[in-house]
C-alpha cells in the first residue's frame, strides 16, 4: 500500500474516530507493524509464526468503517431484533437442538447451562455456523491495532491471535471472523479462546470454527465462567403501572419487593418471583416493552455488551423453550423486518427497476438510497428506512411488468 493511501486512512481514522491517540501524521501502518512484531517476539511468539502470520499485512480501510458502525448500538431496538429473532432463525435452532441434542445435554451436565441458551448465542453470533465472518483475523486486528480509537485493547487481541497459531490449533489462513476479530461459530475473541475455549468432542484441538462440539463447550464454559446460575431465568416480560417514573437500568437491582411495592407486575398480572434482585429494562422508554432482569442477564451481557444483544438471546432462547412473542409491542408505527421481509423488500425494489445488486436481506448503502428514491417518487417521508411501512408501499405498487 502507498504511503499517500496510508496517511488518507490515518486521517480517516482520525476524523472519523477522533481518535486522540492514534499514531500520528509522521506514523504509517509499517512502523505500527513492526511494533507489534517487536511485541509478538517479546511475548514469546516464535519467528515462524511472526513471518507467516505479519509478513505481508496491510491495513484494511472497512474495517475502520465496520467499527464506527454497530447496529447493536445504532437501530433502534425493534429493527435490531426482528432481523435476529425471526421465524427462520427460531426453526432452524429447534432442528439444532434436536440434532445436537446429545452435546447439548452434556454441555448443560458439565457447565450447567440450559441448552436453548446455548443455541440462542450460536444462533445470533453466527446463524448456527453459517456466518462466522470473512476477514482474515490477523488483518482485521492489525488495523485496528494501529488505526483505531481501542489500540491497547487490539494489540493485546492482535498477540492473542498469534498465540493461537503458535500452538497449533489453528494456521493463520484458518483464522477469519468478524472486523473486531471475532471468529468461530459462536464468535470468540483470541484472548478469549484461550482463556475459555474447550476441547470437547475430545480430538485433541480446541477447533471452534470446524467443530460443532467444541463451539457449543466452549459457549457453555463462557456463559459459566460468566456467573451462569443453574436453572434461574434470564428474567421475564413486566407490566408497568400507569405513568411509572421510577428507577430502571440495568445496573440499578432492587429487591422483588422493591418492585412490587412501585407497581410492577409480571405481563400476565400475577405477582413476582424470581432468584433474587433484579433490574428493571426499559428499552425503548416506558412505553414500550419491560423486562425485570437476573443475573443470568449479567451473564448474556458479558458476551456482547450491549442490552439489545442480550435481549436478542434472551427472546430466542425463549421462543426455542416454546414461548410466544412478548406482549407489549414496541412504540413505532413502523415496524421492523424479518430477514425475509428485507430480501422481499429487496426484490420488489429490483422489480421496481431500482439497481441494488443481489436481493440479500442485508441493507446496505444501495438499499437505503434505493428505498429513499422509491419514497421520493410515492410522495412517502423519505427517511431511507427499511421498515414496514415502505414494505406495505411495495406490496402495494404493481411493477412496471404487470402495467
Amino acid at each position: 500500500m502507498k504511503t499517500s493511501l496510508r496517511a488518507r486512512l490515518l486521517v480517516a481514522a482520525i476524523a472519523t474516530l477522533s481518535c486522540s491517540n492514534a499514531l500520528g501524521a509522521a506514523a504509517d501502518f509499517a512502523a505500527c507493524l513492526a511494533q507489534l512484531r517487536a511485541q509478538a517476539a517479546g511475548e514469546g511468539i516464535s519467528a515462524r509464526t511472526r513471518d507467516s502470520a505479519l509478513a505481508a499485512v496491510e491495513p484494511d480501510p472497512s474495517v475502520i468503517e465496520a467499527m464506527a458502525y454497530q447496529p447493536e448500538f445504532r437501530i433502534p431496538i425493534w429493527d435490531y431484533l426482528a432481523g435476529l429473532v425471526d421465524e427462520q432463525r427460531i426453526a432452524d435452532g429447534r432442528s439444532r437442538l434436536r440434532e445436537w441434542a446429545p452435546v447439548l445435554a452434556a454441555a448443560e451436565e458439565k457447565f450447567g447451562v440450559d441448552r436453548h441458551t446455548i443455541v440462542a448465542v450460536w444462533g445470533v453470533e453466527s446463524d448456527y455456523g453459517r456466518l462466522m465472518g470473512t476477514r482474515p483475523l490477523v488483518r482485521s486486528l492489525a488495523t485496528v491495532a494501529c488505526l483505531g480509537n481501542r489500540q491497547r485493547f487490539f494489540r493485546a487481541e492482535l498477540i492473542a491471535a498469534l498465540r493461537i497459531i503458535d500452538s497449533g490449533d489453528f494456521v493463520p489462513e484458518a483464522m477469519v471472523g468478524s472486523w473486531a476479530g471475532a471468529f468461530g461459530q459462536t464468535q470468540f475473541m483470541p484472548s478469549t479462546f484461550l482463556r475459555i475455549a474447550v476441547d470437547f468432542d475430545a480430538d485433541g484441538r480446541r477447533d471452534i470454527v470446524g467443530s460443532v462440539p467444541d463451539a457449543l463447550g466452549s459457549t457453555a464454559n463462557y456463559l459459566k465462567r460468566a456467573g451462569w446460575v443453574t436453572g434461574a431465568p434470564w428474567g421475564y416480560e413486566v407490566r408497568l403501572p400507569a405513568n411509572y417514573s421510577g428507577p430502571s437500568g440495568r445496573r440499578d437491582k432492587q429487591a422483588l419487593t422493591q418492585w412490587s411495592a412501585l407497581g410492577v407486575r409480571r405481563i400476565d398480572g400475577s405477582a413476582l418471583d424470581g432468584p433474587g434482585a433484579a433490574a428493571l429494562l426499559l428499552p425503548a422508554g416506558a412505553a414500550g416493552p419491560a423486562f425485570l432482569v437476573f443475573r443470568n442477564f449479567d451473564a448474556i451481557y458479558a458476551y456482547n455488551a450491549a442490552e439489545s444483544y442480550a435481549l436478542a438471546i434472551a427472546q430466542l432462547a425463549d421462543r426455542l423453550r416454546g414461548a410466544g412473542a412478548w406482549a407489549t409491542p414496541w412504540p413505532t408505527d413502523d415496524r421492523g423486518l424479518s430477514r425475509a421481509e428485507r430480501k422481499e423488500l429487496q426484490e420488489r425494489l429490483i422489480a421496481q427497476g431500482y439497481d441494488i445488486g443481489t436481493a440479500d436481506g442485508m441493507i446496505g448503502p444501495k438499499t437505503r438510497a434505493a428505498i429513499q428514491q422509491f419514497q421520493n417518487a410515492r410522495g412517502l417521508a423519505a427517511d431511507a428506512r427499511a421498515g414496514g411501512r415502505v414494505l406495505d408501499a411495495l406490496r402495494a405498487t404493481p411493477s412496471p411488468a404487470a402495467q
